[in-house]
């Protein structure tokens, strides 16, 4: 048992690489600006650090100064919580391409749904940026350095991406269970609401009352395929089995191995996007439970969910619903993992089990809106989720 204070993820944002053929997200690069973006966090400590990450990167990144303090309206901040970050002491630092990097610890009590601002300035220009597909809050870009001002009067918004910010640690006593959710856009939050924390994370750590859950989804991520991000058994090692304090993950994949093909056929008619097999995923998911088991991890697993109508029938076939029902239960009945929630069976339409319920369906039959993610978040057994 851990006795003594140690860092565990406070937040996360699984990030992807600027230069992939298939974009869901806004590239950007950055010069003699200010970032400053914005995230909640779902439990508290007595101290933080910041990650920031160059991880796709193919130029060194140089951050000339760097800030942390509690948000205070919509790009504000209050000055009187308002800090300098530091880097092993410095103010400024530069990351190699690849690299990420956390910040020295920043000392003070934070509670669970403080509101944290991040404010970074790029003196130079950054290249195409390391980011994450759907922040869901807006950030602010603003012209040179206003690490240290209280709002950002005539910045421009960030909608889409978060760029560079990858992470939160916090420092806690004793034992907490910190839970990962892995996975693609139904983790992330693509068909929530923007600004309204009601990502599945978001939803679930309402359910808990010891530990909580941090978000490594991707929109768009394969199981077996780089696309959108690396494939999951590649990236399993930098977004689960790194991520301090983490005992559980939540798995979530699979739906965009069978429905991103379809996609790209239609928009690069001159490429082959074969379909994975049921046997082929079964074998990702195999590889993928043993080697979080492995490491000690409690493991539970999704149900891949329903998606008639978000594709058209060219690419929605009898033979990829089979493939989805094999799978499907064979995650049900399966000993790979410790633990399986049906999201499948929690989500879907009772006349139509291809289908999304209408109640639930964001308005494009592919992904959740805020009360199908709060059903999701329901199926989940809490006493899989407590040491």
């Amino acid at each position: 048992m851990t006795t003594q204070s140690h860092w565990v993820a406070g937040f996360r944002s699984a990030v992807v690489s600027p230069y992939e053929k298939l974009q869901f997200s806004s590239v950007r690069s950055f010069r003699d600006q200010t970032l400053r973006q914005f995230l909640r966090l779902p439990g508290g400590g007595g101290a933080v650090r910041v990650r920031l990450s160059n991880t796709f990167g193919r130029e060194p990144l140089r951050i000339g100064a760097a800030g942390l303090a509690r948000r205070s309206g919509q790009h504000g901040v209050d000055l009187a919580s308002s800090v300098p970050l530091t880097f092993d002491g410095r103010f400024e630092v530069t990351l190699a391409p690849g690299e990420q990097l956390a910040s020295d610890p920043v000392a003070d009590e934070f509670s669970a749904g403080t509101q944290l601002a991040v404010s970074v300035w790029f003196p130079y220009d950054t290249g195409p940026a390391t980011h994450s597909v759907l922040a869901l809050e807006t950030g602010y870009a603003l012209p040179g350095n206003a690490t240290g001002a209280a709002d950002l009067t005539g910045a421009e918004a960030l909608d889409v991406s978060r760029y560079f910010l990858s992470g939160v640690d916090v420092l806690v006593p004793g034992d907490l269970p910190i839970a990962v959710a892995f996975g693609d856009s139904w983790m992330e939050g693509t068909g929530t609401t923007p600004g309204a924390d009601n990502r599945f994370p978001d939803q679930l750590n309402r359910r808990l009352r010891h530990g909580w859950v941090v978000n490594q989804g991707i929109s768009g991520n394969r199981l077996l395929t780089d696309e959108i991000g690396e494939h999951a058994l590649s990236r399993v090692k930098r977004d689960v089995l790194d991520v301090p304090g983490a005992t559980h993950v939540l798995l979530n994949l699979g739906l965009n191995d069978l429905v991103l093909p379809g996609v790209l056929d239609s928009q690069f008619p001159n490429t082959r996007n074969p379909r994975p097999t049921a046997r082929e995923l079964i074998g990702g998911y195999t590889e993928l439970g043993g080697r979080l088991r492995a490491a000690g991890l409690t493991v539970i697993a999704h149900t891949i969910g329903p998606y008639a109508g978000a594709v058209d029938e060219r690419h929605d076939t009898a033979e990829l619903r089979a493939t989805r029902h094999e799978v499907n239960d064979w995650i049900r009945a399966t000993d790979v993992f410790d633990a399986v929630t049906d999201v499948a069976a929690a989500v879907s339409d009772p006349a139509d089990r291809e289908r999304i319920l209408p109640a639930f369906d964001s308005g494009d039959h592919l992904h959740l809106n805020d009360r199908g993610v709060a059903a999701m978040a329901d199926a989940v057994d809490l006493a899989r989720l407590r040491l």
